[in-house]
This record gives structure tokens, sequence and C-alpha cells, in this order.
């Protein structure tokens, strides 16, 4: 009789154990995600405050250009490019991780079986391959960013049909919402592992190579399906606080939220109109510019 309640107590034991684990492991994962969360959020909100005490510039057709996209006094080009890129993924951070955090953290789980310290790097790998790509993608967005802005200071026409291309930008934009390219995305990015999972490969058994790979994928999945946001984002003002809330929430919605799809379209009907009335403002005052006194 005591070796069978020995034998029945063991297994309680260890699922005990395995259960106060898992909780403080959960404990620390979410902490850690929410401080960081936290910092990144404040230090935009900082970044968007200098910003805004810098002042936009006044250009012709009605609107107001961000300085975001210029040379600060005494400012080289790569200098000016770090900056922005500095800028973009302390942005990218606040606004992905409310939506990444509950996806990345189903990844440690999963990678957890060789070891609690093992799947803290696994994750942490994937963590960083992930925002890698975000990183690519400022480096890429800033040189036509700052092409465009350089040649609406220079060409005034350009200058006034921006509000227009703005209003189209944002119109396209809630279109995206509604392809299939975006319901495609949208499903991996809800679930990763069908996504990054290759064949005959366990991702207990996952090395640091195969993390990063992981993270890199679902970093890819997530900015084609981000596309359209990102791209409204950018056009109404990357730096506009009131903007990166509604588009974090709208994301955040959208990945979190059951039914996913059906919130994505949703959302894309609400920009949609959002963009019909910017390009009916803008042409409704481009209209009274053209019209001869």
């Amino acid at each position: 009789m005591n070796v069978v309640r020995t034998t029945d107590v063991a297994p309680r034991e260890r699922h005990a154990a395995a259960s106060v684990s898992t909780t403080a492991s959960r404990r620390v994962f979410f902490g850690v995600s929410a401080l960081l969360f936290i910092a990144s959020a404040t230090l935009t909100a900082t970044l968007c405050v200098s910003m805004s005490a810098i002042g936009d510039m006044p250009m012709p057709g009605g609107w107001s250009m961000s300085m975001t996209w210029s040379r600060m006094c005494g400012q080289t080009w790569p200098r000016a490019a770090a900056s922005f890129i500095g800028m973009w993924i302390v942005m990218m951070v606040a606004m992905m991780l409310p939506s990444l955090a509950p996806t990345l953290w189903r990844y440690h789980e999963s990678a957890r079986r060789p070891g609690q310290l093992r799947a803290g790097h696994l994750t942490a790998c994937a963590g960083a391959g992930y925002f890698v790509v975000w990183l690519a993608l400022g480096a890429a967005v800033f040189p036509p960013g700052a092409a465009l802005a350089a040649l609406a200071m220079q060409w005034s026409a350009f200058a006034r049909s921006v509000p227009v291309m703005t209003g189209a930008l944002v119109l396209l934009a809630g279109m995206l919402q509604f392809t299939s390219w975006k319901a495609r995305h949208l499903a991996c990015g809800r679930d990763w592992f069908d996504c990054v999972a290759e064949p005959g490969r366990a991702l207990a058994a996952a090395d640091v190579a195969h993390a990063w790979r992981d993270g890199l994928r679902h970093g890819v999945h997530c900015a084609c399906c981000c596309a359209g946001l990102t791209a409204a984002l950018l056009a109404v003002g990357m730096m506009d606080l009131r903007a990166m809330e509604a588009v974090t929430a709208a994301i955040t919605a959208e990945r979190l939220v059951p039914n996913g799809e059906r919130v994505a379209r949703a959302i894309g009907a609400m920009v949609v109109m959002i963009g019909l009335s910017m390009l009916a403002r803008a042409l409704g005052v481009t209209a009274v510019t053209a019209w001869p006194q």
C-alpha cells in the first residue's frame, strides 16, 4: 500500500511543480513584456512631443509636412536616416508588442520542453528576428519618404497634390483589408505555428537558427498583414499619436479578437470612409484653389 501511495503522489507533485513553474514563467514573461511596452510607448510619446515642438512646415495645398523626413540643421543624411530608423523601431515595438506578446508566449510554451533556459533563448531569438523585419522595413521606407518630402519642398504643384494622394492612399489601405492577400497573412499572424512549421521538425527540438528564422517568417507575415494600416499611418503622419493609437488598437483587435477576418473588414470599412472623406476634402480645396478669381 505504501508503494502504491508513493506512486500516486509523485505524478501529482510533479504536475503541481510544473504548474507553479509555468505560472511563475508566465508572470516573468508578461511582466518583462509590459515593462518593454511601457518603456517604448513612453519614449515614442516623448519623441512625438519633441517633434511637435519643432513644428511642421506649412506647404502649398493647405497641409503641413512633418520634419521627420528632413535633415535637422547641421545633420548629415546618414545621421538623419539613423535617427528615423531609431524612432521607427521604438514606435513599432510599442505598436506591435500588444498583439505579439500572447503569440510569443505560446511559442515559448512550445519551446519549453527542453528546459526553461533554452526556451527563453529561443523565444528571445524569435522576437529579435520578428523586429529585425520591421527594422529593415523602416530602413526601406526612409529614402523614398525623404525624396518625396524634398520634391514637395521644391515643386509647389506636387505639394498641392499631396492631400489628394494622401486621401487616395488611405482609401487604398482600407480596400486592402478586404482582399484574400490580407486574409492569408492575417491567418498566419494569428496562428504562428502553422506558418513557421517545417516538415519533420518539432518546435521543441528547434535551435537558435530555427528560432531566428521563425521570427523572421512571422515578421514578414505581420508586415504584409499590416501593410495597409502602416501605409495609412505613414500617409496621415507617422508621429501623430492619435493615428498611432488607432492603428495599434486596430492591429491588436484583428489579431486577438475572435473572427479576426471580420474585424479586419470592419476596420477596412472605417478606413475607406476616412479615405473618402480626406479625398473629398482635398479635391474640394484643390478645386477652390484652381478656380479663377
